[in-house]
């Protein structure tokens, strides 16, 4: 529950003076670099300076609120001036170090910018920088919210800055780097403090807690360090509220209330119901969310998160920690959802969001975003409503070989063509399917009423299989999305008016998703006005698909649009007396030229 490294950060006896009473994040600060958390590349780079006694005369910390840009700056105060001499392990006991702990030692000028912003303070405070210090070994100034400071001030601190005298160091601290002037910047020596992860703020948490002899839930840590947004003080003032609101102990459900966080088990319901489909549950749920007065801006984000957490497990499972504690229900749900449904979703949950305030209310701009991953989401079959209750479809894996007898009638999942796996895609012959396009369609789809399945003489006038152009063929069918990506990326294999077998390159089999052929085979039945089977298989490139014949057409432009450049008069005068060069990768063709034009002129030179 907490981290072993983190719980040994900071010793008893630093703690156990006079800090009855104290907020957490007073009491805990840090006193020296070994108790710091989460700024172990500051700390190490400090603390080979000091011991290798190359030291700057002005340091810049930079880090958003929170994160110990002070706390460092005091603790390098006392590893310059401790008694025992400049080290990076200041003793905390000296009358140095005590001073400077209390806040009270003379030759520590602590100066906030944000209410000294104008040049005479800053020329009074330079002026006394001259005289040596009355008992340290270093006079050091720091000078918190350096990007407050006026331009006259900024000004009136340069030359000191570049050339301070021996005994005086400078260290400036901001929150905003990008204010302070760049001949400040390159005067100084400058830090970069990172948030704090949330694993190093729950642990530090814990140990606190533990030290503290206070009753904690762990799930209470990680809501309380995920709020505090990368800031360990905000996290132990958190902390503090935590433990008054729940009357001396931390538990999950004070720690929701307190900052209004969303039940996790409503967000994990939301997404069992999207999987399932019930658009009635979503609804049910989002009810129930608003009767309770939860936050759904906060239910959006933490939706968001959730589904953040699902890709990762899903895509890359070694970068979410085994210790998670809801893993296995993470992968239970993972496994219904496919990479894109989870990216979309995830896109639908940031973008709705974004859009809440535009909203008529928060609960329509919420109940929008998951009516959109409803209405987004893939279609089980082509012709049923996108509302209705089904299971997501499942992916095709080339890798196993999967029985779809169930989800694909008249189907055989061990059929192979030129040596490849084939995944062959029926529509079931019910009413919706036979005749989706009205009482043409169902004359079409039974023939003469016997229930026979021949194409239509209009169908066999528009397409003969000897000649099928399927490149002509897509340009005409009504598809879009996905389903268009899986057409470009086939070749037309065969052809006999109701079986189409078309070959995927494996390098595109990630598109043999039920939907997307679905989709498609639902375009061909529209366009021949009867049944179509669609069977797959996968083989090499092979040049055939419209993908690449489009490719090569550009290709073919690309080269054309080149050697045009190259000829031109001028272009020619500036490489040869003027040493330019043409950059090739920066040509485009201005218009579409017929490929069998372009070769021809390539070849024949003009």
């Amino acid at each position: 529950m907490v981290c072993p490294a983190t719980s040994s950060l900071i010793a008893a006896s630093d703690m156990d003076k006079a800090t009855t009473g104290q907020a957490l994040a007073r009491k805990w600060r840090p006193r020296n670099f070994a108790q710091m958390v989460g700024q172990e590349h500051v700390v190490r780079a400090l603390t080979n300076a000091l011991e290798q006694q190359r030291l700057h005369h002005a340091y810049l910390l930079t880090g958003t609120r929170g994160v110990g840009k002070t706390t460092l700056a005091r603790i390098l105060a006392k590893a310059l001036n401790c008694e025992t001499g400049i080290s990076a392990s200041p003793c905390g006991r000296c009358a140095t170090c005590v001073e400077i702990d209390g806040g009270r030692f003379v030759d520590l000028i602590e100066l906030d910018a944000a209410s000294n912003t104008q040049v005479d303070q800053m020329r009074d405070l330079l002026e006394n920088a001259l005289y040596a210090p009355t008992r340290a070994r270093f006079k050091v100034y720091i000078i918190d919210e350096v990007h407050m400071l006026s331009r006259s001030a900024f000004n009136a601190m340069l030359k000191t800055l570049e050339e301070p005298p021996e005994h005086v160091k400078f260290i400036l601290a901001t929150t905003d780097p990008q204010k302070v002037p760049v001949t400040v910047l390159s005067r100084c020596l400058q830090f970069n403090l990172k948030q704090i992860p949330l694993p190093q703020i729950r642990d530090q948490l814990g140990h606190v807690l533990e030290r503290e002899r206070i009753a904690f839930e762990a799930p209470a840590l990680g809501l309380i360090a995920r709020a505090a947004h990368g800031s360990m003080r905000d996290g132990l003032s958190l902390l503090d509220q935590a433990i008054a609101h729940g009357g001396g102990s931390v538990a999950e459900a004070a720690v929701r209330e307190m900052l209004g966080a969303v039940d996790q088990e409503y967000l994990y319901a939301l997404l069992e119901a999207l999987a399932d489909r019930d658009g009635q549950a979503m609804m049910r749920i989002a009810g129930q969310m608003q009767e309770r007065s939860v936050s759904l801006e906060g239910a959006l984000q933490d939706l968001a998160s959730l589904l953040h957490r699902l890709a990762l497990l899903q895509t890359v499972p070694d970068a979410v920690p085994t210790d998670e504690p809801d893993r296995e229900r993470l992968e239970a749900l993972v496994a219904r959802f496919s990479p894109e449904d989870l990216q979309l979703d995830y896109q639908i949950a940031v973008q709705g969001r974004a859009d809440l305030w535009l909203a008529p209310d928060e609960y329509a701009g919420f109940t929008m975003s998951l009516l959109r991953m409803l209405a987004f989401a893939p279609q089980e079959g082509g012709a049923s409503p996108r509302s209705a209750v089904k299971p997501r479809a499942e992916k095709v894996s080339s890798g196993s070989p999967r029985d779809e007898r169930s989800t694909l009638p008249n189907s055989s999942a061990g059929q192979r063509v030129n040596g490849a796996d084939r995944v062959s895609s029926t529509r079931p012959a019910g009413p919706e399917t036979a005749a989706p396009h009205g009482s043409a369609g169902a004359a079409t789809a039974s023939g003469d009423g016997n229930g026979s399945d021949k194409p239509s003489a209009a169908a066999a006038t528009r397409a003969q299989p000897a000649d099928l152009d399927w490149t002509q063929l897509l340009s005409e069918l009504r598809i879009g999305g996905m389903a268009r990506m899986l057409a470009q990326h086939s070749a037309l294999a065969a052809w006999d008016g109701r079986v189409m077998q078309l070959e995927v390159p494996e390098m595109h089999k990630h598109l043999l998703e039920k939907p997307y052929r679905d989709k498609l085979q639902a375009a061909l039945e529209e366009y021949f006005k009867h049944r179509v089977r669609l069977e797959f298989s996968l083989g090499q490139p092979t040049g055939q698909t419209p993908a690449e014949q489009a490719d090569r057409a550009q290709q073919v432009r690309q080269a054309a649009a080149v050697q045009s450049i190259d000829r031109d008069p001028f272009v020619r005068d500036l490489v040869e007396n003027f040493d330019a060069r043409v950059v090739d990768e920066s040509i485009r063709p201005l218009n579409p030229v017929a490929p069998r034009a372009v070769d021809e002129s390539i070849q024949g030179g003009g």
